[in-house]
């Protein structure tokens, strides 16, 4: 048995002869059990001291047959050539090298940090590790041995993937990747300890243990300096995440909730890049006249080949104490953009309890019959409401955003987040396009939306427009283009020549 250690940068091979190990045979590309003892370190047990049993006597060297022996003059005229060759042939044969069939290129091992944004992470953020071999060498068995990783915790994003590629001199081989998300835990400068791939290769039908290590990787993680949040803060939570969405259900609809019954509310909180262990507790949710009872809160993280998606569920049963309508106010979820390298808000929507429907029984009853003055007036201001139509017509019909969309515009104007305003704008002209062409119609605005986009694509140093005065102006209602309103009075003879 022959085993190699291979140093994937430097290219040096290092050669220890040992006992061939009772487990060769068949294998897979991963170990089967009961192939061999391994030790605490994870590393297979056996004899590698490199002793070797003596060998027997070569016929060479031994000493000729004598007649009487049985040995013939032939045999005997041909043993001094043949001892003569064998001691002009060993000097030779001790210089040439151990046969080495991998050459330096056959098989290498980079691990890559993928940072977001391209800049130094923050505790607790997610950054992937991708680990990626190619081997040129038929693989027999193979085991990854992953640093301890001290000031990280990790988790493995799915299975090994083991393919086949081409070189750039067109030679085929193996390529093996593996995907690791890591979170720091402190701020400081850290090192990435090499991952090792020990590799059992068929070398021209000689099984070989070659180790291939990858090379250390500096890793700073950046301390938070903002004026508020960041990884040490109590408040508010902190939760760095690629993008959060939130998602609001009732059962049945709060509206329609009277004093006495209960509703169900169901919110689920999803973070892309974090798991479930780093999402907020459960929101508070109290307001004057209503009765809340907590659920429990769920929680699970799924792994994705982009990374892993926590989910958090919370879960409240409502019940109105007063007959009023009892307004709920919007529940703000502050979290980090990972990619922008800002803090954002995910917002649980406002929503009112009661005020719905009305009664049911109310519905059964018969209508009231008015009396004759009551019916006299409204016949009186029905004539005097349709004469004013008349004098001076409906008026042209105008376009609003909805109120969801303008409270988002003017949250992101408050907290001076160009990159979230611009979101906020785009599900705007996707909720009403022809509001978008009023918008683009008019100079002012046009020269706005000009200024936005430079101050989030273009140069780190592009001053952005005047947010809150830019969502003032598209929370206004603008009149549909396009669209006269009615003549105040029809010419009695038909259209006038």
């Amino acid at each position: 048995m022959v085993i190699l250690c291979w140093d994937s940068t430097s290219g040096d091979v290092s050669e220890t002869r040992g006992s061939p190990l009772s487990s060769a045979g068949k294998g897979t590309l991963r170990s089967r059990g009961g192939e061999g003892r391994r030790d605490g370190s994870g590393y297979e047990a056996g004899d590698r001291s490199g002793s070797v049993a003596p060998l027997s006597r070569p016929a060479l060297t031994r000493a000729r047959p004598s007649p009487a022996a049985g040995g013939s003059a032939r045999a005997q005229n041909l043993a001094v050539p043949l001892t003569l060759l064998a001691a002009l042939l060993a000097p030779l044969l001790a210089t040439l090298p151990a046969r080495a069939e991998i050459e330096p290129g056959d098989l290498s091992l980079t691990v890559t940090a993928e940072l977001n944004g391209n800049s130094a992470p923050f505790v607790r953020e997610m950054v992937l590790l991708k680990i990626h071999g190619v081997y040129k060498q038929p693989i027999l068995l193979e085991e990854v041995v992953q640093p301890s990783l001290a000031n990280f915790s990790w988790t493995q994003l799915g299975r090994d993937h083991w393919s086949k590629t081409k070189l750039p001199d067109g030679q085929s081989a193996i390529a093996f990747d593996r995907t690791v998300a890591i979170f720091p835990h402190h701020p400081g400068d850290f090192t990435i300890e090499p991952f090792s791939h020990k590799l059992t290769v068929n070398d021209v039908g000689e099984r070989r243990v070659v180790e291939v290590r990858s090379q250390p990787i500096p890793f700073p993680v950046a301390q938070w300096t903002g004026a508020t949040g960041g990884p040490d803060a109590k408040e508010p939570w902190w939760l760095p995440a690629r993008d959060v969405s939130i998602t609001d259900s009732w059962s049945p609809d709060p509206e329609t909730v009277k004093v006495g019954e209960t509703t169900r509310r169901i919110v689920t909180l999803e973070a892309q890049g974090m798991v479930a262990e780093g999402l907020p507790p459960r929101p508070v949710m109290r307001t004057r006249g209503i009765i809340t009872f907590a659920g429990p809160v769920t929680r699970e993280t799924l792994l994705t080949p982009a990374g892993p998606v926590a989910r958090a569920t919370y879960q409240w049963d409502v019940k109105p104490g007063v007959p009023e309508v009892i307004p709920l106010d919007a529940i703000a979820i502050p979290w980090f953009d990972t990619n922008t390298r800002t803090l954002r808000e995910a917002e649980i929507p406002a929503r009112q309890i009661g005020g719905g429907l009305p009664d049911r029984e109310g519905d059964r009853a018969p209508p009231a019959v008015p009396s004759p003055l009551v019916a006299a007036a409204a016949a009186l201001a029905a004539f005097g409401l349709g004469l004013a139509l008349l004098g001076f017509g409906a008026g042209r019909p105008r376009l609003r955003l909805s109120a969801a969309v303008r409270r988002t515009l003017h949250r992101a104007a408050r907290a001076g987040d160009p990159a979230g305003f611009r979101a906020a704008l785009e599900a705007a002209r996707q909720e009403a396009p022809e509001l978008a062409r009023i918008w683009q119609a008019r100079p002012d605005l046009a020269t706005a939306f000009a200024a936005l986009d430079r101050s989030v694509f273009g140069a780190s140093d592009t001053a952005a427009p005047d947010l809150p005065d830019l969502a003032r102006a598209l929370s206004r209602s603008e009149p549909v283009a396009g669209a006269p309103g009615p003549e105040r009075l029809a010419p009695l003879d038909g259209p006038v020549g």
